[in-house]
């Protein structure tokens, strides 16, 4: 199999998971199950074929709308799919064909999945966020893993942060700045990568999210109290540390010199 072949292959698979993480954005904060009915269209009920299920090409083929009902389909889930696809691409182009990207994979669909969650609901669901700090525990002691110190430091540096904040934000305002959820994500991320990985998630989601927060509230014509979730950002953070966190921390520190 050519380098070519494989990566076109590791593109179709992240896709595939990103249709079955389109399954999570939608029924998780409903509580539906997430196994059965299968997949059906929200407006007519009808259940999808096979072959009207195939990730990014089924959208393009159907343009966009329902088969049996016409309803417009939104474009959200082929993007989702893209968007998982090249996340993973990425993953194995920067660190190659090994175990190390086969664990990093489902943490950052993981990120995918709260990213739209928190978007639509402004909630971080528990059954996301638990699950991903007992696995970052325990892949702590692998030995390609951070360790498992860093893994625990991680987790209540991170959790930890965000919940002083918090706190802080409510004793000034009396108003509820940051949800739980946000603190359990970073706690996550934290336990997932190591307390390493704290400082880029921080600053990029922080940057990110003043500069997105700020043009919200201009477009919205709202003052400093529209509420603009944080989840997405912290899960842009934690991506930026990934694929760039050792390559930011070398350029930050050159600058101080």
């Amino acid at each position: 199999m050519t380098r070519e072949v494989a990566l076109i292959f590791v593109f179709l698979v992240g896709s595939a998971v990103g249709s079955f993480a389109n399954v999570l954005i939608y029924r998780i904060p409903r509580k539906e199950s997430i196994v059965r009915p299968g997949s059906r269209c929200p407006e007519c009920g009808t259940g999808i074929r096979f072959y009207d299920n195939i990730p990014i090409v089924s959208y393009i083929f159907l343009r966009g709308r329902c088969r049996s009902c016409g309803a417009g389909i939104p474009w959200r889930y082929p993007m989702v799919e893209a968007v998982n696809g090249l996340l993973y691409l990425g993953l194995v182009m920067r660190f190659g064909l090994s175990l190390y990207t086969l664990l990093l994979t489902p943490f950052v669909t993981a990120l995918v999945v709260i990213t739209f969650i928190d978007l639509d609901h402004r909630i971080i669901p528990n059954v996301i966020s638990l699950p991903g700090i007992a696995a970052g525990l325990i892949l702590s002691f692998l030995p390609t893993w951070p360790r498992p110190v860093d893994s625990v430091i991680g987790l209540l540096a991170g959790g930890g942060f965000l919940y002083l904040i918090a706190a802080g934000y409510y004793l000034v305002t009396r108003r509820e700045g940051m949800g739980m959820g946000d603190v359990k994500l970073l706690g996550m991320i934290g336990a997932y990568l190591g307390w390493q990985a704290l400082p880029v998630t921080i600053l990029a989601a922080a940057l990110s999210g003043s500069v997105i927060g700020l043009v919200a509230m201009r477009i919205q014509g709202k003052g400093t109290t529209y509420a603009v979730p944080f989840g997405p950002f912290l899960a842009l953070g934690a991506i930026a540390h990934v694929f760039f966190g050792r390559e930011l921390i070398l350029w930050y520190l050159g600058r101080m010199v």
